[in-house]
């Protein structure tokens, strides 16, 4: 395991193409640092430098790679005289031949050095590196990683103590209106008494109390959530092992005026009940009201 990076608040990322860089960098900028991808190694230092005299940019990770091919001869200069002035901390990431081949395949993406055949490119790459890889502090194979579970050895290696808690998006909605496209698990509460057809309740929206004891009193309502919260108690915890920063959660009815708000609001409760953080909105009440 690597060492943290507590007090190194510049991360200089590079690498073979294709070992992963884009996933590491995302985790390093999800977790409050600022990112710049592909800066010329000349601005580096200018970029340290302002990024300490700026509110919020003290933490700094700046990726690096062949596209500055020709500059890799004053990479070595280049770290030194930053380390002089900075805390910096280089991580290399490299991967096998076959793990780097079959991503560029799966991506159809060229190689950055234009050779026609992507072994030489890779093996050509690895060679242009190498004084590169002297440099670093931390060698990491990603060879048998997932981009999630690079993401999560980057996040626990060197972020744990900047790590942000996932929140949970719930999104009341009318299926008449349409699926909210960024819903991540929809669960569907149709099948649930309409207070709709209740003359004394129709008018009111499902956040009130007189809407909300109707529907949460209905045997079915409790059956489905007896049901729900075991399967919410299963899956989330593996949303959060991906480094998701958000879950989102729609629960719809027919208009989403009634029954999906408020369910989505008992969901919420007991989702902040176990200490969850949570928010909630209630896409189609105004529309519907």
């Amino acid at each position: 395991m690597a060492s943290t990076v507590k007090q190194t608040y510049s991360i200089i990322l590079t690498g073979l193409s294709g070992s992963g860089k884009t996933v590491a960098l995302n985790a390093f900028e999800d977790s409050g640092f600022f990112c710049v991808d592909n800066l010329p190694m000349s601005l580096m230092e200018i970029m340290m430098g302002e990024s300490k005299k700026t509110p919020g940019r003290s933490k700094v990770a700046i990726g690096v790679d062949i596209r500055e091919k020709k500059n890799w001869k004053d990479f070595p200069a280049s770290v030194a005289s930053l380390r002089k002035k900075y805390k910096v901390k280089i991580i290399f990431l490299e991967a096998n031949d076959k793990a780097i081949i079959s991503r560029f395949k799966e991506t159809r993406r060229p190689h950055p050095l234009g050779l026609n055949d992507l072994k030489k490119a890779v093996h050509r790459e690895i060679k242009l590196l190498s004084p590169i890889r002297q440099e670093a502090d931390t060698i990491i194979d990603t060879s048998a990683f997932t981009p999630h579970q690079l993401r999560k050895y980057i996040t626990e290696s060197y972020l744990k103590k900047t790590r942000k808690e996932m929140i949970i998006n719930l999104v009341s909605f009318g299926f008449k209106y349409g699926i909210p496209v960024e819903a991540d698990l929809l669960f569907d509460v149709r099948f649930l008494p309409n207070p709709y057809f209740i003359g004394e309740l129709r008018h009111f929206p499902g956040t009130s109390p007189k809407v909300k004891k109707f529907v949460l009193s209905r045997h079915q309502t409790r059956e489905f959530l007896e049901k729900l919260y075991p399967l919410l108690d299963y899956i989330i915890p593996f949303y959060k092992q991906e480094g998701r920063s958000y879950l989102t959660i729609g629960i719809g009815c027919t208009g989403g005026m009634h029954r999906s708000p408020a369910v989505a609001q008992e969901i919420e409760k007991a989702l902040q009940k176990k200490k969850l953080r949570t928010t909630l909105s209630n896409r189609d009440i105004k529309e519907s009201s």
